[in-house]
């Protein structure tokens, strides 16, 4: 046996070593962790100190929780060696509400004494608990609100409530934005409640029955099965309702009657019971609430000729390359033009039986509008060597019946596949009559034309719609397969008549004069097949691959005859150069993989696709056929990181190619308006868009900070823009639609709310920028458009006194052409909009709004646009729950309320004024009853 000696006086060295190191690290971190804090829990109304309340040290910067510590059996509490900075003190007690304060530590103890707590029962006959921490979560990619953190009125609706919410705006025509995004959908529980109707849902469902607003991505039905992105998203708004008010039925009567014949009617009644769901409203009314959808802004890509910043700075808007295209007629929609008369009504029924393993959801709509007026528009043309001017009135009176409905079946098969079968069809039945006044002036303001043109026509369009998708998980977790099919069908039929006379002018004299009297019928048909197999397979726990094959059949065919009298005043006289019979068909089969990781606070996918397209085009009544193929891309990647659960940064691109549309490629000249002749291009190749999108999300719950930031830039490879010849001496114009390069756009969005005084406030900033490739006179045109908006609001409210906000914003716009760089377009636009509610005694409450709208003059029109738009109501609350309200309301009190838009174009600058609802009073009667789904009054 082996003894090991030790040396007692060389151990004791690097000990005694070992322990200065340690007493010196001591020492320095209680130098820098000296602080300390202490105090007293107590209950302010029972007059005793709480035990075990819990105490944290949450840091100010980012609310991560540093220390915490429980009170002992007198209430106090110390928590020692805290930094120095800036610290937020949450106490919380069951039954108490929270309280919070903020500290800084300097190296110095800090006594808050004794820190009062009040029990929620108590807080409640006295103010309103507002509840910061929670009250906005990010999840994955998911903006979620906690909707009783913010503080509505009783009864007030979903609109009033995303007011409210950071990140979104919500402007007078109910169109919602968030973070800097449309929101093109608005579902309650994950379910479409009146299809694509939005306001149905935003100003007929009340606030206190949303538990959660959640805002987000709507991801494709297969990209939500497998996990895996695959490019298609739409902003969408989801509302979580509470448990609770799953049950009875609850429902708004709104009447009212006013001066000028001006009167409002309509009501919505729903029931819910747990997990069914039914709904019916109807709408009587002339004052522009149609209960239709929003204002269709969305863009249609490149197919245009036109590219343009609205007069708001909002943003671009994109225009088909045929113009106005008459005999198709009017969409349907009211957008503020004209006076509008409504009938309207539908119905919605949800439900999931059969152990929640399937589910149906129906919606049936059925829409009377008339909307007659007049416009008026004046618009400056900038050509290669001169500059011309254009007016036009325009009386038009349109009306539309439609009938629309869909359903949607869903069923669990097994715990390992699901069908979805979808469909839906409509009818539009449009009448539509305008009646045109036009004139041209030359640069020096010589007459060039004159005329007057009247269109009529009567057409059914109809459509049909279907699909079906089949998924099944595989044995091995994450290997999925996917099977869906697709069928779509519109049959547009149309005749009428066009009357139009010209006159031609030089040196003030008439030099000739066309006239133009013609009946002119069209058929156009589209059935298209769609179906696509797709497979995933996982290659670790993290990552997967999907590979997707797709095959799309799209036939299409249009008929548009133009006849002109005969020796016997019979329009059967068929103008070949006015009339076409073409057919359109295109096969397309795409197959492509992609690859795909996940992990806790990241996750990226990159893939591409490939596609071949084969074109068929046949001129029927000349007899010549053709046939091209093209070989398509479709590329994509995204990366999405999560800083914190609060903070998270989103990067995405995607390639697509967009195909010609049958009214673009057809080789036909269109007179609707013989002074804008249009001319179809069968030579039209497809296009490619490049885009990229950015967006940083961060929000700090304690401070109510945040910041949504967004970037996008699109850039279009072979974009389809216009090609047009102007006849200087005539004012004719021709256009035809033709591929081009070196179109691109950017838009770059940022909010910044915060809390000031117990307030609500903000800045947002939108910049779009945007250069549009055209030819004019055979000369290449680059248009170079910039938009600048700057806007800040604030809102704060007071229970039972005042629930006031205002907005206000600042937009500048500039447009320029190659063509003409020397003219250049540049105007502001400034609009501020405060919002206020006072509460009186007696349940008297006054509410007004108002829109200052001031628009600077520019070189075409040297008058500048000065509105105010005041509004105001005031009303009587009357029975339980502030559940009728009796009103006095007045709609622009100073009768200034005039239609207009201006538009900054390609070479061109358009201002429109229109007809629109002004000023009348009226007394109504609101009401809204419930049982079961009790009202729970002021969030």
């Amino acid at each position: 046996m082996h003894s090991i000696a030790t040396n007692p006086v060389k151990m004791r060295k690097p000990v005694i070593l070992l322990l200065f190191c340690v007493l010196m690290c001591s020492a320095m971190n209680a130098q820098q962790s000296s602080g300390s804090v202490k105090g007293v829990i107590t209950d302010t109304l029972n007059k005793q100190n709480l035990q075990k309340a819990v105490v944290s040290i949450l840091r100010a910067k980012d609310s991560v929780l540093v220390k915490f510590a429980r009170t002992d059996a007198q209430g106090q509490f110390e928590i020692k060696d805290l930094p120095p900075g800036k610290f937020v003190v949450l106490t919380s007690f069951p039954n108490y509400a929270d309280y919070t304060d903020v500290i800084t530590m300097e190296n110095q103890p800090v006594d808050l004494g004794k820190i009062p707590m009040i029990t929620k029962a108590h807080l409640l006959q006295e103010v309103i608990v507002k509840q910061t921490v929670g009250s906005i979560k990010m999840k994955g990619d998911t903006t979620e609100y906690k909707a009783d953190s913010f503080h509505v009125q009783a009864n007030a609706s979903v609109e009033e409530l995303l007011k409210k919410l950071p990140g979104i705006q919500v402007d007078k025509n109910g169109q919602i934005t968030a973070q800097g995004q449309k929101v093109q959908k608005v579902l309650v529980d994950g379910e479409e409640f009146f299809g694509d109707d939005p306001t149905l849902v935003t100003q007929n469902i009340r606030a206190d029955m949303v538990d959660k607003v959640q805002v987000f991505d709507k991801k494709s039905e297969q990209a939500a099965f497998t996990g895996i992105d695959d490019g298609e998203k739409s902003k969408t708004i989801n509302l979580k309702l509470k448990d609770d008010k799953k049950k009875g039925y609850f429902g708004k009567l709104d009447a009212g009657v006013a001066t000028n014949s001006f009167y409002n009617a309509q009501g919505m009644f729903n029931k819910f019971r747990k997990k069914e769901k039914m709904s019916f409203y109807g709408i009587f009314s002339n004052t522009g609430k149609t209960g239709l959808n929003w204002q269709d802004q969305r863009s249609y890509g490149d197919n245009s000729s036109n590219i343009q910043f609205d007069d708001g700075g909002n943003g671009f808007m994109v225009f088909g390359s045929g113009g106005n295209d008459d005999l198709e007629g009017w969409g349907g929609n009211y957008n503020g033009q004209g006076y509008p008369k409504v009938q309207t009504g539908g119905a919605h029924y949800n439900n999931k039986f059969g152990d929640d393993k399937q589910s149906i959801n129906g919606n049936y709509k059925i829409l009377d509008l008339s909307v007659n007026g007049q416009s008026n528009t004046n618009t400056q043309y900038i050509l290669p060597d001169t500059v011309y001017y254009t007016t036009q009135k325009q009386l038009f009176n349109n009306k539309i019946t439609r009938n629309k409905g869909s359903v949607v079946y869903d069923y669990d098969v097994d715990s390992t596949s699901t069908l979805k079968i979808m469909a839906d069809a409509s009818s539009d039945h449009k009448i539509t009559l305008n009646d045109y006044t036009t004139q041209s002036l030359s640069q020096d303001s010589a007459l060039v034309n004159d005329g007057h043109r009247l269109i009529s026509t009567d057409g059914v369009n109809s459509a049909f719609n279907s699909s079906l998708l089949w998924r099944k998980k595989l044995k091995k977790k994450g290997r999925t397969i996917s099977i869906s099919g697709k069928e779509n069908y519109t049959n547009n039929t149309s005749s009428g008549f066009l009357n139009s006379t010209n006159h031609f002018y030089q040196n003030g004299a008439v030099t000739g004069t066309t006239v133009t009297d013609q009946y002119k019928t069209t058929e156009s048909k589209l059935l298209a097949f769609d179906a696509k197999a797709t497979y995933t397979e996982p290659l670790s726990s993290a990552a997967s691959l999907i590979l997707n094959y797709e095959m799309i059949v799209n036939n299409s065919s249009s008929t548009r005859n133009s006849f002109n009298k005969s020796s016997a005043g019979k329009y059967e006289v068929l103008d070949t150069v006015y009339s076409n019979d073409y057919i359109f068909n295109t096969l397309t089969q795409k197959g492509g993989a992609s690859f795909s990781f996940v992990k806790k606070k990241y996750s990226f996918s990159v893939g591409n696709t490939m596609g071949y397209t084969d074109f068929t085009q046949k001129d029927v009544r000349s007899d010549i056929s053709g046939s091209r193929n093209f070989i398509n891309w479709y590329p994509n990647a995204y990366i999405n990181y999560a800083f914190t659960n609060q903070r998270r940064l989103y990067l995405n691109y995607n390639g697509s190619t967009q195909q010609p549309t049958l009214q673009q490629i057809q080789p036909l000249r269109t007179n609707d308006d013989p002074l804008n002749i249009i001319v179809g291009n069968p030579s039209l190749k497809p296009s490619f868009r490049n885009n990229i999108n950015v967006n940083f999300n961060d929000f700090k719950a304690l401070s109510g900070r945040s910041i949504f930031f967004g970037l996008s830039y699109s850039a279009t490879d072979n974009a389809f823009a216009s090609r047009d010849s102007v006849d200087y001496t005539s004012g004719k114009r021709v256009s035809q639609a033709i591929n081009v390069n070196g179109n691109n756009s950017m838009n770059v969005y940022l909010d910044y709310g915060f809390k000031l005084f117990g307030a609500n406030v903000g800045f947002n900033g939108n910049i779009n920028n945007a250069h549009y490739v055209n030819v004019v006179n055979n000369l290449p045109n680059t248009t170079y458009s910039q938009s600048y908006n700057i806007g800040a609001y604030a809102g704060k409210s007071v229970d039972k006194i005042y629930d006031n906000s205002i907005s206000a914003n600042a937009a500048y716009t500039t447009s320029t052409s190659s063509v003409q760089s020397n003219v250049l377009i540049h105007y502001w636009t400034y609009n501020i909009r405060p919002d206020l509610d006072f509460f009186f005694p007696w349940k008297l409450q006054l509410h007004t709004d108002c829109d200052f709208i001031f628009r600077q003059k520019t070189s075409a029109f040297d008058n500048d646009s000065r509105v105010v738009f005041w509004n105001a109501w005031f009303g009587k609350k009357l029975l339980a729950g502030d559940a009728l309200v009796i009103k006095i309301s007045a709609n622009d009190i100073l009768n200034q309320n005039v239609g207009f838009s201006r538009t900054a174009n390609t070479n061109y600058i358009t201002q429109n004024t229109y007809t629109t609802i002004q000023r009348y009073f009226m007394i109504s009667a609101v009401w809204n009853f419930t049982k079961g789904a009790k009202p729970a009054g002021n969030n």
